[in-house]
Formats: C-alpha cells, structure tokens, sequence
C-alpha cells in the first residue's frame, strides 16, 4: 500500500472518529458536562474535524513533498483534541496542561506545509 493510501486511510479514520466523538458529545456527555467543559469538548471535535479534512486533502492532492505535514497534523489533533475530550470528562488538569503541546504540532505541520509549497520541485 502507498503512503498516499495510508493517509487517506488515516485520514477517514480520523474523520469517523470526530464525527463519532461529536454525536457522542451531543446526545450523552451534553447533560452530564458542565456548559464550560462541553465548550471546552467541542473546541477539541472543530480541531478535530477540520484537520481531518485537511489530512484528507493533503492526502489526496499526491503530492509526496506535502505529505510531510501529515505527521505532524495528526499528532497534533492527538494529543491536542484528545488532551481536551480526556479534560472534559475527567476534570484532570494534567490533561489541560497536553492541549498546547498538541497546538505546536498543529502548526508545525502548517509550518511545513507552507514551507514545502514554497520550494520549487
């Protein structure tokens, strides 16, 4: 399988598990979270989602040099988007404390997206 398939694999991964995540926060967490740490779940699913997307489009573009930026997008929305899902529920501050960790590595791979669209072939 090439790497331009594994991502796009990943990719709709991502996307059900965001999409799953976010029916699960709206029909059972909704009355079990406080207002403030539903806000807090649903700023990790439009992290999520939208940088399913994004990986899907890098994916799909087949262009090897962007799919540098792969890694580092899915990194990020691990341990950005489930750092705050984690603190949401659990109310654990540590897990707050992930979330800008998970920031760098979503715009690291901003960074190298950019980056390598600069470069000539």
């Amino acid at each position: 399988m090439d790497i331009q398939r594994k991502w796009m694999i990943t990719a709709g991964i991502m996307g059900f598990l965001g999409v799953a995540l976010g029916a699960f926060g709206a029909h059972i967490l909704k009355s079990e979270l406080s207002p403030e740490m539903m806000e807090i779940f649903k700023t990790g699913i439009q992290y999520h989602l939208i940088h399913s997307v994004v990986m899907l489009s890098v994916a799909l573009s087949g262009i090897i040099k962007y799919l540098k930026a792969e890694t580092f997008f899915l990194t990020g929305v691990i341990l950005f988007s489930f750092s705050l899902y984690i603190y949401s529920v659990t109310s654990i501050k540590f897990f707050a404390m992930i979330t800008p960790v998970g920031g760098i590595f979503l715009l690291t791979g901003w960074i190298v997206l950019i980056i390598n669209a600069l470069k000539k072939d």
